[in-house]
């Protein structure tokens, strides 16, 4: 595995999302003195906040899973998550709602969905569901630490049992194909393959082997932290500063001073010099590329996952409405080609409502919910869409559509906020898309954009836009990556990431 050259005492880290904490508190542990420098005031990037007459609101991913990732995060400088973050149980995981008028509670236990699975679509379809359950299992056990937490410095460092292992359990087939092979009732499937949206990808082009995220959403279980998901940058902050990390907010990177192919100091806009012996970047992609003054020699342009419209709405406490509901229009394959290939939005859009006061209350003031309402739409390469025109009339359309489907009146309701890929562009995100870089084949493990730039011999990159990809567990494990890459690679002591842990995401 190539790393760093030459010393590496001294590491500046470049943000401080998930991504850059992860980063920063694995180096620590490692015995490396480091350094965080960080635009904005408070620490977590794409999990962003945002505080409006007594709601605390979160910008960024609402979905946790796989907390065994991020307890190993705080493994690393000997401290255990449960005495910096309590996470409470989302049960059950989702609520779905479909457009025939069925629903679906999805449990992570086996027995309850089977249950469910049973009254929804009968016992055939609950035999599929423990074949697919047990192939899911398979994928992960076989996927999870070979591909998705590993280095990888070229496709001609790809185990080629591994490989073997994945080729015979499907997982270079179509996902949407894969599971039909389990599961044939066309609304039951949507639950097992609309994670593919987080992967930027339609369920019937996407690869079998991203199914391994239903794993985590439907089998794992799914999380949320007492406070909010801010309280989970928060609670790494802590344990980094702790350790020793040094962390500068509200200082924006300006310059890399470079000597040959060694960056030897950061430069802020708060005039700022800092040397290092390393950096570890978890800026947007192109903005690194920019800072490193590199010409990207892939063949073809990295394509960004499609984009999505945020709600932020305040209303009268409605205790019907569950912590997550996937609220599914009749459309299905049709909306993907029109967000991903047609650049329209869709015409009958499927929506995830998350009311995180159902949870913890405390983050709206008395009496109050707080609700949030992402429905995918195209990216701003792909789509022509001025949304600082339109935004706001197609917030009220969603707003509606997903008062109908959840069969409440949503009574006192206030829009606090709405957030549409104009906005997520003004973050620096490219093509203003939360979710980064699609996983398409071109851009999935070795042929992603790598977290090592040849001719730079102590430049490293973490974050969605880099191995292994988007969501909170692939994040968090892109910085303990690039700490191998940094460190050499570390035996871990532990399978914290096993399939036989407690299990957890977000999108």
């Amino acid at each position: 595995m190539r790393t760093v050259k030459g010393h590496s005492d001294h590491v500046v880290v470049v943000g401080a999302g998930l991504a850059g904490l992860s980063t920063a508190i694995h180096l620590a542990g490692r015995g490396r003195s480091v350094t965080v420098v960080e635009r904005d005031a408070v620490p977590g990037g794409r999990m962003g906040r945002l505080d409006v007459n007594g709601y605390r609101i979160d910008t960024g991913p609402t979905v946790l899973t796989m907390p065994a990732v991020l307890e190993e995060v705080f493994a690393a400088v000997g401290e255990r998550m449960a005495d910096r973050l309590e996470l409470l149980p989302v049960d059950p995981a989702y609520h779905a709602r479909f457009a025939d008028g069925r629903t679906l509670e999805v449990h992570s236990d086996e027995d309850r969905m089977v249950r469910a699975v049973t009254d929804f679509a009968g016992a055939g379809q609950a035999e599929g569901y423990r074949r697919l359950r047990h192939w899911l299992s398979r994928l992960y056990e076989t996927e999870f630490d070979r591909f998705v937490a590993a280095n990888f410095d070229s496709p001609l460092s790809m185990s080629i049992p591994a490989l073997a292992g994945l080729t015979a359990l499907g997982g270079f087939r179509r996902w949407d194909r894969k599971v039909g092979e389990f599961i044939t009732d066309p609304m039951l499937r949507r639950v097992f393959t609309f994670q593919s949206l987080y992967a930027g990808v339609a369920p019937e082009q996407a690869l079998a082997a991203y199914a391994v995220i239903a794993h985590m959403d439907t089998m794992s279980g799914v999380s949320f932290p007492r406070g909010g998901m801010r309280a989970v940058p928060d609670a790494l902050a802590a344990a980094a500063e702790t350790a020793g990390v040094r962390l500068r907010y509200g200082s924006t990177v300006t310059e890399l001073e470079r000597t040959g192919g060694r960056v030897v100091a950061v430069h802020t806009d708060q005039g700022e010099r800092i040397a290092c012996d390393a950096v570890v970047l978890t800026t947007e992609l192109h903005r690194t590329y920019e800072l490193l003054a590199h010409r990207s020699r892939r063949p073809v342009a990295v394509r960004p996952a499609p984009s999505a419209v945020v709600l932020h709405v305040a209303c009268a406490q409605e205790t019907r409405i569950p912590h997550h509901s996937l609220l599914f229009g009749h459309a299905w394959h049709a909306a993907f080609r029109e967000i991903i290939d047609e650049g329209k939005v869709m015409t009958d859009p499927s929506l995830l409502v998350t009311r995180p006061t159902a949870s913890d209350p405390g983050l709206a003031p008395a009496g109050r919910d707080l609700l949030y309402v992402l429905a995918p739409v195209p990216n701003l390469a792909r789509g022509q869409i001025d949304w600082d025109r339109v935004g706001a009339d197609y917030a009220g359309e969603v707003l509606e559509l997903a008062r109908g489907r959840l069969g409440v009146e949503l009574r006192e309701a206030e829009v606090l906020r709405v957030v549409t890929p104009a906005d997520w562009a003004r973050q620096d995100m490219a093509a203003g898309s939360p979710f980064a870089l699609a996983h398409t084949f071109a851009q999935t493990g070795p042929f992603r954009p790598a977290n090592m730039i040849r001719g730079l011999d102590n430049v490293v990159l973490a974050g969605g836009s880099t191995v292994p990809g988007v969501g909170i567990p692939p994040v968090l494990i892109s910085g303990r990556l690039a700490a191998d890459r940094v460190t050499g690679h570390r035996q871990r002591k532990t399978s914290a990431v096993g399939a036989g842990s407690p299990v957890v995401r977000v999108s």
